[in-house]
């Protein structure tokens, strides 16, 4: 039997609206991923701590605040300083589609915006862990 996927969900900043976030976790929750929610409120610092210490494949950032240009260099300088730049960066929310070829060009490898379906999200997760493979 192999490993469920591991996912640390996270709100990144000063956003406070949640509930998509929520159905996103019960979604992957119900596919049979593991999958933690760190909360509203998190650092960058927070979330990656907590991303290498769960040893998730997958981290998903959920942002509405328009931070997602300083919020991702952050997070990923923080995951090459813990030795975790293979783990899969994903984005979630609502942002300008300029924000979206920019954040990718980073190295986000997908962002669901808000009008993505649920199954659209598991395959997703789904693939791209199995894309990666085993770390």
């Amino acid at each position: 039997m192999t490993q469920p996927i591991r996912v640390l969900l996270a709100k990144v900043g000063l956003d406070g609206h949640d509930r998509g976030v929520k159905v996103v976790a019960r979604t992957l929750r119900d596919a049979g991923m593991d999958v933690i929610y760190s909360g509203l409120h998190r650092t960058p610092e927070e979330v990656v701590t907590a991303a290498v210490q769960e040893d998730v494949d997958v981290l998903g950032v959920s942002l509405l605040s328009g931070v997602q240009l300083t919020v991702f260099p952050k997070i990923f300088q923080l995951l090459a300083q813990k030795g975790a730049d293979d783990m899969i960066v994903i984005a979630g929310g609502v942002m300008p589609d300029e924000d979206v070829i920019e954040i990718k060009k980073m190295g986000v490898r997908e962002v669901l915006l808000q009008d993505t379906p649920p199954e659209a999200i598991v395959q997703t997760l789904t693939r791209l862990v199995s894309e990666r493979g085993v770390r």
